[in-house]
């Protein structure tokens, strides 16, 4: 009886462990093929995103974006940071957020006018 129940543990462990194994290979497998679609702009995107501790779309949401445009974000960072300020009640740690999710928004719009200076470039050289 108890070489059966032996028997039962050791081949539900091997199951487990195949279907883990398989599992971890095609997480694998998609995480490759996302990095290859997002291609160069994306690890640019992705650094920024490491750098700063936020990613683009937490950043939008803090600051109640939609598009990426200098003179948006500038206005309702302003008006956010004052909201936020200490001295009218505010909480210190939301204005961080703020200013965390501008720098965040910056870094992605100068990544932008990168990828649209690349092609300009290797035109007029060519």
């Amino acid at each position: 009886m108890a070489r059966y129940l032996a028997q039962i543990i050791v081949m539900g462990a091997q199951v487990v462990g195949r279907a883990f194994a398989r599992a971890l290979q095609q997480e694998y497998a998609a995480s490759q093929a996302a990095a290859r679609a997002r291609g160069r702009s994306g690890q640019q995107s992705a650094a920024a995103t490491s750098i700063t501790g936020m990613s683009l779309q937490e950043a939008q949401q803090i600051l109640n974006l939609t598009t990426l445009t200098p003179e948006e974000i500038q206005k309702n960072y302003e008006h956010l940071f004052k909201v936020n300020d200490k001295a009218v009640g505010g909480s210190f740690y939301v204005q961080s957020k703020v200013v965390r999710a501008k720098e965040r928004l910056e870094e992605e719009l100068s990544i932008e006018s990168q990828k649209q200076k690349q092609p300009s470039q290797q035109n007029t050289e060519t």
